[in-house]
Parts: C-alpha cells; sequence; structure tokens
C-alpha cells in the first residue's frame, strides 16, 4: 500500500490507472472516506468486500463525475430524480434507481437498483474524471473502513483501520479531513415519489423544498442500501445515549453541556455542524485512549440532527427507532 499526501495531476492520474489495472484507492469525499474500486471490474469490487470484510449481499455506491454519466448506470429516471441530481450534485446525495446492464450483481448486491452520486469534493472529482478519461464508467467506493466500524475522516485513520489488509499496489490519498464528517443522503427513487433511506446533511426540509412531489413516508422497504443496519459505525468502546457519564468515562456533546468531574471530554462541538464533522474523530480518540464506555448527548431531532441521532442509535446499538409518524411530529413541532 502507497501512502499519497500530495494529490497532484501526476498522483490522481497514477491513482486512476491504479482503479483501471484492478487495484484499490482510498480517497477523500466531502463526507467520509471511500475505498474505491473499476464499478465494472468484478475482480476488483471482490477486493473491496475483503478488505472491508463485508457481506457481498451489501449493495455498493457508485461514485460518478456528473450528473452526465447518470444514464450509464441507471434507466426508467424518475422527472423527480432528474431534478435532485440537478440540484444537490455534486454533493452529498445518493440516489438509488433501476440499473442499467453495465450495473451488475457483484455492484447491486443482487438487487435490480443501483446507488449512484457525484461527491462534492476536489480530489474525488478529479480521480473520477481522469479515471473516466482512461475509459472507466464509475468508481465503486463505500467508506474505507471495516464493516460495522467507525467510518474515516482522514486518511490516518484510513490505514490505521486498513493499512494491514492493503496489497502494496494499492493506495490512500489524502486530502485532508472530510469536510461534512457522515455519510451521504440516500434516497430511494425507484418508485411514484422518493423516500429516505437513510438521512445525512440534505435534510427531508431541503428535498420537500425542491420537489412537487412529496417524499414517501412509510418506512416498509425492501431495498437495501448501506448503512441500513440496526448496528453499525461502531467504535470498540460501549456507547450510551443521553445518560450522565461517570469518572472514567468519555463524553460527546455540544459545548453547552458541562464535564461531570472525571469524565473525559472527547468533543465539544458548538453546533450539530461540527457535531458531525467531529463525531467519527472523537470515536477513534476514545478507543486510542482504551477508554471503555463514552456518552454521547444528542442533538436535537430536526434538520442534520435527525441524520446524527440515525447514526447515534446505531453506533449505540439501539434498535427503537423512532417510527416516521414520530420522527414527523418532531420535526413539525
Amino acid at each position: 500500500m502507497k501512502f499519497i499526501s500530495k494529490c497532484t495531476e501526476d498522483a490522481l492520474l497514477k491513482a486512476a490507472k491504479a482503479l483501471k489495472e484492478g487495484h484499490l484507492v482510498a480517497f477523500p469525499t466531502e463526507t467520509v472516506y471511500g475505498l474505491g474500486a473499476d464499478a465494472t471490474n468484478e475482480n476488483a469490487v471482490s477486493k473491496i468486500y475483503s478488505v472491508k470484510g463485508r457481506p457481498t449481499d451489501h449493495p455498493l455506491i457508485v461514485h460518478i463525475s456528473s450528473i452526465n454519466r447518470l444514464r450509464d448506470w441507471a434507466t426508467d429516471i424518475p422527472d423527480y430524480a432528474n431534478k435532485l441530481a440537478k440540484v444537490f450534485w455534486p454533493g452529498p446525495m445518493t440516489l438509488i434507481l433501476p440499473r442499467n446492464k453495465i450495473a451488475k450483481d457483484f455492484i447491486t448486491g443482487g438487487q435490480s437498483n443501483v446507488g449512484l452520486r457525484v461527491p462534492d469534493q476536489r480530489i474525488a472529482l478529479e480521480l473520477l474524471k481522469k479515471f473516466e478519461e482512461l475509459g472507466g464508467y464509475g468508481i465503486a467506493a463505500p467508506s474505507a473502513n471495516r464493516f460495522g466500524a467507525v467510518s474515516p475522516t482522514t486518511a490516518k485513520a484510513v490505514n490505521e483501520e486498513l493499512g494491514l489488509y492493503f496489497s502494496k499496489d494499492d493506495l490512500v490519498l489524502d486530502g485532508g479531513p472530510c469536510q461534512i464528517g457522515i455519510e451521504s443522503t440516500i434516497i430511494d427513487c425507484t418508485g411514484s415519489a422518493p423516500r429516505i433511506l437513510r438521512p445525512g446533511v440534505i435534510t427531508r426540509e431541503n428535498i420537500n423544498k425542491e420537489l412537487t412531489v412529496e417524499l414517501r413516508e412509510d418506512n416498509h422497504t425492501q431495498t437495501k442500501s448501506s448503512g441500513m443496519l440496526l448496528s453499525h459505525y461502531s467504535p470498540r468502546a460501549k456507547v450510551v445515549l443521553d445518560k450522565i457519564p461517570t469518572s472514567g468515562n468519555g463524553m460527546i456533546a455540544l459545548v453547552e453541556h458541562d464535564t461531570p468531574r472525571g469524565v473525559i471530554r472527547l468533543a465539544s462541538p458548538s453546533n450539530v455542524e461540527e457535531f458531525a464533522r467531529t463525531l467519527y474523530a472523537a470515536l477513534r480518540l476514545g478507543d486510542h485512549m482504551k477508554i471503555e464506555k463514552i456518552t454521547i448527548f444528542q442533538p436535537q431531532y430536526r434538520g442534520l440532527g435527525v441524520a446524527i441521532r440515525d447514526r447515534l442509535r446505531k453506533i449505540a446499538h439501539e434498535a427503537d427507532f423512532a417510527s416516521l409518524n414520530e420522527q414527523n411530529s418532531i420535526i413539525k413541532s
């Protein structure tokens, strides 16, 4: 594995060529670092599953350079999905669409749909463009961590997480810390109206503002996508939510929360944006410090707070998610 800290044009071309040759390239996006492979190369994609320890029936998100590549991968695209792509791409939004013939079972987990997004990060976009100039169609890139573990938001975290699993020809591109810090909003666009499968920084309110068709409110779906397991994004420490921590515990909370005596403060974000950006790094810090228990005080359930609380429930292995009706009542209150 080679670590590239200066992502020059030559370095990005080298990375694009490595992808075309079937190697893995970890790279930054605006959300988290992705573990990339040629999305049309079954052997390369199998390396993603092996390095991550990820079940092969879990679909991967394909990253493309622009909306102009959408029809390479998807067919029967609803008007509302085209509108979402035009408004929010490049950006932290993944669309689940009926797949085209290029999207094989090894990418989709055997489903008839494929997940697509255009990242809003300079290095990621340049890598995608150079890869496509070499004849590539898209880069499959789940988060660059072991399956179920905390997503990495720095290249150092990628190396710590996966360095032992990479081969000598795989690459890690260091683009600095990710700006958003939690994974993309995933929207199911296979029906008559869109449905949020995983909340993110692009919120329900953002989406409804742009569309004439209302988001579907049901949460019963057979569609699989990234990050939908009830146990996910987990550090080694036990995580509890909204409980008073005791001496020796770690703590993550907005800055207005006081730190009890003897408690180790891992992060004090001043707002929900900073909360999202620093959450995973704070959890990794707790593991480095060998803290056994971390208490996290959740932000309010509105806007970006919805996505943060989604991740926190999975981090804490809590299955008692609020129903969509309850969520809507909270949002509207």
